[in-house]
């Protein structure tokens, strides 16, 4: 079981995610905008985020480039979770520092698989 932030502005797409990763019997926390997922990361230390990249006030990219550039959430790995399919999208995503990229609607074994490498295998 890991802790869970989901950082992403579509009450849909948020709440599909929420749902999925709990009935795998995780820990979630939600925020609605990215300049919300900053704070609950740093005052939370979820173990995994999954990013939006198009958001209103603060962008996917901005926020995981913050997270990255902050010593206290440097170390928690960023999956981006984005309408955006362009290999360019899924490059700059990663030079910002995120660790995995997942496009919309994400299958549910793809985001689980995304938490397995990132995280370590589920213990039996």
């Amino acid at each position: 079981m890991a802790k869970l932030l989901i950082v992403e502005d579509s009450a849909t797409d948020r709440d599909y995610l929420r749902d999925l990763l709990v009935r795998a019997g995780h820990v979630v926390m939600t925020a609605n905008s990215g300049r919300e997922g900053l704070s609950l990361a740093r005052s939370e230390a979820p173990d995994l985020i999954f990013m939006d990249i198009v958001m209103d006030d603060v962008d996917g990219y901005h926020a995981t480039r913050a997270l990255k550039d902050d010593p206290q959430t440097v170390g928690i790995p960023v999956v981006v979770v984005s309408s955006k399919n362009q290999k360019a999208d899924k490059m700059w995503a990663q030079l910002q520092g995120a660790k995995g990229y997942l496009v919309k609607p994400a299958a549910a074994e793809e985001v689980l698989r995304q938490i397995d490498a990132l995280l370590g295998a589920p213990r039996a």
